[in-house]
């Protein structure tokens, strides 16, 4: 009846890059620190500090991460050995005790993201010596960096210790922050909170919301940072690394909205014929019928009725989904079900599950006969939330780094035009359409090699707005599309 969608969207493997001749020109100048000292640069930050890409942690993605390429910018300017917890492999992936605990990278095989062959060899409890100039912790939220035992191998199986930095922490009792302390940096980098608010949104919206909750210690992987917790860590981090008279540059957080991972899967990819739409709608007769009586009855508006109400037509339809933020009428059997909307997102992962059948039985197909559950869908009120929190943790982002005379980059306008018009850049237009984009890699939140080297001139460029300093940024054409199955 329903066909199963596995891939709701065509792509297309032609990348075509237009090489014209614009304003590219680069007239050659001598590279200087100016007001900068790039002698010991430490980087800060989540799973893109890390390099981070394909749903996996490599060394090639950790060599083409943005503060590595900074690194080498640095160099040219007196910037001294820029040291990073390089895995052990370019399968992805970690072992814990020989048990593997998370999964390898993914490769475009021609019709979507597969896994790449192979078995990870980078164990955990295989600790290596320090220190390290890359203190990117993918997964790592804001008040993660100053949380002792997060790098406790011993607590990586109860999950109350992180598997990346436990690889190079250095001592169980230490955090990242104090990693970093101990080097003495002159330069710093700091771009972290995403996870403050990604959790929660790439579950769709399953987490908990723990604004007016201080204890951090109470929270789980899906929830929502409190803003005041986060100001207050943020603050406390970048008191901590400029005490002695480092410089360094931060960066503000993007809306997750701007994410292929939440742009890709539409809300509307259901075609039926005349005849199938009416035998859905007769399955949600009963469930209408309710609605109706609960309206009725004044145990809902009249404009929630209609906003619940469940209508299929011919052409192409919006899924069905639960939602938590209607009225809850279970007491009267009526479950919280209505039609998404364009203002609802779904996450990538819905696009292999929206069409298929429960139990084998054709007549019970999620997204159609079955609404999708929470976690397939962050609904446009979740989507609030996620905004609300964000927004907050930009205002602390830029008051700080004005404070203290930092560079700042505005990731979020950077991200909100990928999303649009697109970025040009050395003769390339990068977007954040999923796959042939060029920004963005296949788990639709890390960027692709090519969107690491755009982040990192976009850093350079406000290091040298800031500082006076003349580095250089890279040539984006020297930076691939997407990973090829097999690297060296």
């Amino acid at each position: 009846m329903i066909k199963n969608f596995k891939w709701l969207l065509l792509v297309s493997l032609t990348f075509i890059a237009c090489n014209n001749d614009d304003d590219n020109t680069v007239v050659e100048e001598p590279v200087s620190p100016g007001s900068a000292n790039f002698t010991k640069y430490v980087a800060l930050g989540d799973s893109f500090a890390a390099g981070y890409s394909d749903g996996a942690l490599f060394k090639k993605g950790q060599e083409g991460s943005y503060v590595n390429i900074l690194s080498q910018q640095f160099a040219e300017a007196g910037g001294g050995e820029f040291k990073t917890p390089f895995t052990s492999d370019n399968i992805g992936g970690l072992l814990l005790g020989g048990t593997q605990i998370a999964t390898a990278r993914l490769y475009f095989n021609g019709s979507g993201p597969v896994t790449v062959s192979g078995t990870p060899t980078t164990e955990v409890s295989t600790v290596l010596s320090g220190p390290f100039n890359n203190l990117g912790v993918p997964g790592a939220k804001s008040y993660h960096l100053v949380a002792p035992g997060y790098g406790n191998v011993a607590g990586v199986a109860s999950g109350a210790a992180n598997p990346y930095f436990a690889r190079f922490a250095s001592a169980s009792g230490t955090t990242v922050l104090a990693d970093a302390l101990v080097q003495a940096p002159t330069f710093f980098s700091l771009w972290i909170g995403g996870n403050d608010v990604l959790g929660y949104a790439t579950s769709g919206g399953s987490g908990v919301n723990q604004t007016g909750n201080l204890d951090p210690s109470t929270y789980t992987s899906s929830d929502i940072t409190d803003p005041n917790v986060f100001a207050s860590v943020y603050s406390g981090i970048v008191t901590n690394l400029t005490a002695n008279g480092a410089k360094g540059v931060v960066a503000n957080l993007p809306y997750v909205s701007t994410l292929p991972y939440f742009t890709t899967v539409p809300y509307n990819p259901v075609p039926l014929s005349a005849g199938v739409a009416a035998q859905l709608n007769a399955g949600y007769a009963a469930y209408n019928g309710g609605l109706l009586y609960a309206a009725a009855n004044g145990l809902i508006s009249s404009e929630e009725a209609t906003k619940r109400t469940i209508n299929f037509v011919a052409g192409s339809n919006a899924v069905v989904i639960a939602d938590s933020y209607l009225t809850n009428l279970s007491g009267y059997g009526i479950p919280s079900y209505r039609h998404a909307t364009s203002e609802d997102l779904m996450v990538l992962p819905s696009m292999s599950f929206i069409g298929t059948a429960v139990g084998g039985d054709p007549t019970k197909v999620n997204g159609v006969s079955v609404p999708l559950a929470d976690k397939w869908v962050l609904s446009k009120d979740e989507i609030a939330e996620v905004k609300i929190a964000t927004d907050a943790y930009n205002v602390t982002i830029k008051a700080v780094a004005d404070a203290k005379g930092l560079a700042f980059v505005d990731t979020k306008a950077i991200m909100a035009q990928l999303s649009t018009t697109g970025v040009v850049s050395n003769s390339f237009t990068l977007k954040s359409t999923y796959v042939t984009g060029g920004a963005f890699s296949l788990d639709g939140i890390h960027p692709s090699p090519r969107g690491y080297a755009l982040i990192a001139n976009a850093f350079t460029a406000a290091i040298n707005e800031k500082y006076t300093s003349t580095l250089k940024k890279v040539d984006l054409g020297l930076y691939q599309i997407l990973y090829p199955a097999i690297l060296p």
